[in-house]
């Protein structure tokens, strides 16, 4: 009985993750401001490895670019894999690092903030901008330029911004639903 209240509580919470994450997707998309969509959205995936664990994280950040394209919110279906790859990327990095209990109370939070926003860029800013829009998308360069350029800096901005609402969100919901660290 127990191991099946675990696995309704995961998809239960991954569920929710998943909804939140396609409903502020959606709702901040038309907006047309990048920090502000990317941010919440690092922000989603972020809580979700933090609040449901590391599986719950990862099929949040898979499935979040494919439910965003279904729904009109996410770019070409060719950068689907390399978006859902620095999702991970993202999740997995504050999965091994922001679980450690290493100096002060908040430093494995920030060590893992910096070294997810920096990797999630290196993935996204090589596999998109290097890959992706050169060889696959074949896009003219006006429009070439703008996408690739959607893929690099302005991730590590929009990955940070999440983090830093996450580090200070995630200690009151673990409160609010009686949860330890995952």
């Amino acid at each position: 009985m127990a191991n099946m209240n675990k696995k309704t509580l995961w998809v239960t919470e991954t569920a929710i993750c998943i909804a939140l994450l396609v409903v502020l997707h959606a709702a901040t998309a038309p907006l047309g401001n990048q920090l502000v969509t990317g941010s919440i959205v690092n922000l989603m995936l972020i809580i979700s490895v933090m609040i449901g664990g590391y599986s719950s994280g990862l099929t949040v950040a898979v499935i979040s670019p494919v439910v965003a394209k279904f729904l009109g919110l996410g770019p070409f279906w060719a950068l689907i894999p390399f978006i859902a790859i620095g999702n991970a990327v993202l999740i997995t990095m504050w999965h091994v690092i922001a679980k450690r209990n290493f100096g002060p109370k908040y430093l494995p939070y920030i060590v893992a903030l910096v070294a997810a926003a920096l990797t999630k860029f290196a993935v996204l800013y090589l596999g998109v901008g290097k890959v992706a829009v050169p060889f696959i998308l074949g896009l003219p360069e006006p429009q070439a330029s703008v996408i690739s350029g959607m893929f690099s800096i302005p991730q590590i901005f929009t990955a940070s911004i999440g983090g830093v609402i996450a580090i200070l969100l995630v200690p009151a919901l673990r409160k609010a639903i009686g949860k330890r660290q995952a």
